[in-house]
This record gives C-alpha cells, structure tokens and sequence, in this order.
C-alpha cells in the first residue's frame, strides 16, 4: 500500500492581516478582545470574523469558533478538512478542539497563549503542542506567523481606555 505523503503548509500574510484587520474592527467596536481569524478554503477567504465575547455576553464566541461557524454554514457542511484557519492568536484549547473536530489541515497563529495570558485573560496556559499530543490530533499548525503585528494588535488593545478581559 502506498504511503500518503504529509502536506506542508506555507504561511500567507494577506490572509493573518486579513484576521488583523477583522481583530482591530471588533476592538474598535468593543466586541470582544484582540483576537481575530480568517479562514481559507483552495486559495479563497471562505470566513473572516473576529472575538465577539462581550458583544455577546457568550464566552464561546472567539474569533476561531466564529470563523468555523460562519463557514460551515457558507460550505454546508461541517467538514472543514480542505481549510486552513489563520489566528492572531495561538488557539486556545476549546478553539484548537473546535479545529480538530472541523478536521481544519492546519493553523498559522500569530501570538502565543501566553503573550494574551500576561495581559490579564483568563487562559489556560496549555499550548497547541501540547493538545495535539494528548489528543493524537493530526491537526498540524505553524506559531508565530507575522507576530510584530499581532503584537502591534495586543498593544493596540493595551492602550484601550475602556477593556475588559475575561
């Protein structure tokens, strides 16, 4: 039987500024957090949403669930294997378990868990890494992709007068 040769994914950064740009439109709203994700299918934005926990008072709402959920419904279906998701964030291990179970190939992510966490967000410090070994996920992802802008965001999200982080 022939062996399946393993994909490697090559990040693009029109598509992290895409989720940049989307995290700063719902910072300037006062939708969620500094957190934004856009999703492509074959070459083509198919989602791009940001955090909208505090606009919605519900603590599922991150930028990747929000992504997923907008395009499952544009895809109907919720098989999601022939995606990639760009995050400005690592993930966190609700969203990388919502990514596993979309069967999402891979994720780029701009900051780490803990670069959000040291700003005061409820995190639990448990990296992609390391989810993904516990769990035998075959997700694969790519860190710290375009991270001087996504640390741009986070300090644009610093310098806010009226956040709240959760």
């Amino acid at each position: 039987m022939k062996k399946k040769k393993k994909r490697t994914y090559r990040p693009c950064s029109k598509w992290m500024k895409l989720a940049i740009r989307s995290a700063l439109e719902g910072i300037r709203r006062g939708s969620g957090g500094p957190f934004g994700a856009c999703l492509v299918r074959k070459g083509r934005v198919i989602a791009v949403a940001h955090n909208t926990v505090l606009k919605t008072n519900d603590p599922t709402c991150h930028a990747e669930i929000n992504a997923i959920r907008l395009a499952a419904k544009k895809l109907g279906r919720h098989d999601l294997k022939d995606c990639v998701i760009y995050s400005t964030t690592e993930p966190c291990p609700m969203c990388f378990s919502a990514i596993h179970w979309a069967r999402i190939a891979h994720v780029f992510w701009g900051t780490a868990i803990r670069d959000v966490a040291a700003r005061g967000f409820n995190e639990l410090h448990v990296s992609n890494a390391r989810i993904k070994r516990l769990g035998k996920s075959g997700v694969t992802f790519t860190g710290r992709v375009n991270v001087r802008e996504c640390l741009e965001l986070l300090s644009e999200w610093d310098h806010q007068a009226d956040k709240r982080t959760y």
